[in-house]
């Protein structure tokens, strides 16, 4: 038994019950459980297959490459407008679980299936992502902005072009590239 794990379904204040049902779910499968981003996530093969997560309105199961799963219930979400892998099913309350309990499972031995055929997500690359114009200029002023840019892992260049490109205003994006360039130089991504 890992402590940390125990220690975090004992803790949860929320969706407690229903963590627990999932865990027991999972478990029947025969991943292995580790304790990774503060969450019980669940490998095969040293691959992350699942994490639980306790949210707000509703508790999740989410599959770190769900984008591969054929999702024929309708259950998978995306999390996120830029999500490009990971899939949630969500749950708002135990005797959801315990009525798709074997559709749940249906979808982890899918999961796993996927793993064991060596499938792979086909991401976005970075350079099909359009630069702001007001990063360009920065980069035509400072050759070393650029070169840094470039070094970023691709995480993290997404990160940054996503937070540029997002206010309507040039203004706006001006001050967000100003804001952020020192971080670019350090080589460290937008959230460090």
């Amino acid at each position: 038994m890992n402590r940390e794990i125990e220690a975090y379904f004992k803790d949860a204040e929320k969706w407690r019950d229903e963590l627990k049902k999932l865990r027991k779910i999972i478990l029947d499968c025969l991943l292995t459980e580790e304790f990774k981003w503060g969450k019980p996530c669940y490998t095969f093969r040293q691959n992350n297959l699942v994490i639980l997560l306790p949210l707000k309105e509703h508790c999740a199961l989410l599959f770190c490459k769900g984008a591969l799963l054929k999702d024929v219930h309708g259950l998978l979400i995306k999390p996120g407008e830029e999500t490009q892998a990971a899939r949630q099913m969500r749950f708002k309350g135990l005797h959801e679980i315990v009525e798709k309990e074997a559709i749940v499972k249906t979808y982890i031995h899918e999961a796993i299936g996927a793993e064991k055929a060596g499938l792979e997500i086909t991401y976005k690359k970075i350079t099909e992502r359009a630069i702001p114009a007001e990063l360009e200029s920065r980069f035509d002023k400072s050759p070393a902005l650029k070169k840094a840019f470039r070094a970023l892992t691709p995480g993290r260049q997404r990160a940054y072009l996503m937070f540029f490109s997002a206010p309507k205003q040039s203004k706006t994006r001006e001050a967000r590239v100003e804001k952020c360039t020192r971080q670019i130089l350090a080589g460290e991504g937008l959230n460090d």
